[in-house]
């Protein structure tokens, strides 16, 4: 069995005195999709944020690919532009947020263009002269993005200005954007949140189809339930901070320490 994309260590984070994160500690297989799961409050957008660089954890070790995060991302990223720091796009991992942060004054293709600026970034000189170099970057940034409009059914909406999109069009944007940037792990926070159920179903399909089609590993926060079982192979539950589950669907979803974290009484009173 190959090593997981992303290995989470006995991660704590605390701000001052108070303990976001305790002992958290699961992994992300090649090619699955993990659901990060629990009440509201349960740390989770906190670990979201250790994984992607936001915050330095206070303890433990994140492993991307068997190496530290924190040697390619740094203690602290910049603004995201396509859900995470240069530094962060260039260890493979994109994100997503709850809400959603596109250019809403640029048109969506220009949105897919300036995710990728790095890979057209040359020298003063080579923008100024256009040299052929600069000319390749640039046309492969354009296919790349038609291309992943196309992927997300938004070809249509190339040259419409972004904040007129309908919400659903624009979380699909918001991916189309991040893939982009070729991460090899997407981290997708409440990529539901906001949607009706035709789209939320369109939703569930295409992650699965990023998932089976493009060598992509997925760790995605959501809170509709009916999401994470059509899609997850695998869930990490956590409460007050700790990870209280961590398996199939099917075993979280019967684990009574889950069920009693949802419903709000005591594990006896469950098994009861």
């Amino acid at each position: 069995m190959s090593a997981p994309i992303l290995d989470v260590q006995n991660v704590t984070m605390r701000f001052g005195g108070i303990v976001a994160n305790r002992n958290v500690s699961f992994s992300v297989e090649r090619g699955a999709i993990t659901a990060l799961i629990g009440p509201n409050g349960a740390g989770k957008t906190t670990i979201f944020d250790c994984i992607t660089g936001f915050y330095r954890a206070s303890e433990g070790r994140i492993l991307l690919n068997g190496r530290g995060t924190s040697e390619d991302i740094g203690a602290l990223i910049t603004r995201p532009i396509t859900g995470g720091s240069h530094l962060v796009t260039r260890a493979g991992i994109a994100r997503t947020f709850q809400n959603i942060r596109l250019f809403k004054e640029m048109s969506v293709i220009e949105n897919l263009l300036v995710a990728q600026h790095l890979a057209t970034r040359n020298n003063l000189l080579s923008g100024v002269f256009r040299t052929r170099a600069y000319r390749n970057a640039e046309a492969e940034a354009v296919d790349r993005a038609y291309y992943w409009l196309g992927q997300m059914s938004l070809v249509e909406d190339a040259n419409h200005l972004a904040g007129e999109l309908p919400y659903g069009r624009q979380r699909r944007l918001e991916i189309a954007r991040a893939m982009c940037t070729s991460p090899k792990l997407i981290c997708l926070d409440e990529p539901a949140a906001g949607l009706n159920p035709s789209e939320t179903k369109d939703l569930s399909d295409v992650i699965r189809r990023l998932c089976a089609d493009h060598d992509l590993s997925v760790l995605v926060i959501e809170h509709d339930m009916g999401l994470v079982m059509r899609i997850a192979n695998h869930i990490v539950v956590l409460d007050h901070g700790e990870v209280i589950s961590d398996g199939t669907p099917e075993s979280v979803t019967n684990d009574p320490a889950v069920i009693a974290a949802y419903l709000g009484v005591s594990e006896e009173e469950v098994v009861a």
